[in-house]
């Protein structure tokens, strides 16, 4: 991570709008009737927001905004990199499995990143929704939040894109690989 503190300078908040923007207006087909100016509006009135996703994007995430919760008007952003976000692999899937491990400990987990730049790891949903927007982990895989029935038997879950299909996997939880990472979510 970069920041230690939950606080964008205002250069670095110009920088991050200008490259959601050019994003947004780039790939206009993940996010239909949906208007740029309303939602740099929200997001120069959450800070927070803000510092997360700027958080995604430094660690290679490339956010987009996905859709529009109709319900409570919030704006949903995804990690929309063509692979898993390359700052955040080589991670096991949670604490736990992190203490677990007695040797050859990875730096972190997918659950404490997530935690710590304030967003939600990708569901298996989640994750379907995202490829019907594209086509992402053709070469990568990504953890997705695992079910309890799992997590308690020492397991978790990933999934990737390979063959026009949406893959899900199961592996230890403390293991890691070069190519797993996980995606986020944020609504805004």
């Amino acid at each position: 991570m970069t920041s230690t503190k939950k606080e964008l300078s205002v250069e670095q908040k110009n920088e991050l709008l200008e490259t959601l923007q050019a994003r947004f207006e780039k790939h206009m087909d993940r996010h239909p009737n949906l208007q740029w100016g309303d939602i740099q509006s929200k997001l120069e009135t959450s800070p927070d927001k803000l510092w997360s996703l700027y958080e995604m994007e430094q660690t290679g995430g490339e956010p987009d905004v996905i859709g529009k919760d109709t319900n409570t008007g919030e704006y949903l952003f995804f990690d929309c990199s063509p692979e898993s976000p390359k700052g955040r692999r080589s991670i096991c899937y949670d604490r736990a499995a992190l203490e677990a491990r007695k040797k050859h400990k990875p730096e972190n987990s997918a659950i404490d990143m997530a935690t710590e730049m304030g967003i939600e790891m990708l569901t298996e949903e989640d994750y379907r929704k995202l490829q019907t927007l594209g086509e992402f982990d053709k070469k990568t895989s990504s953890w997705v939040q695992t079910p309890a029935a799992i997590r308690d038997k020492g397991g978790a879950i990933f999934c990737d894109y390979r063959y026009g299909h949406v893959f899900v996997y199961h592996n230890g939880a403390d293991s890691y690989y070069a190519a797993r990472g996980f995606r986020g979510s944020l609504k805004v």
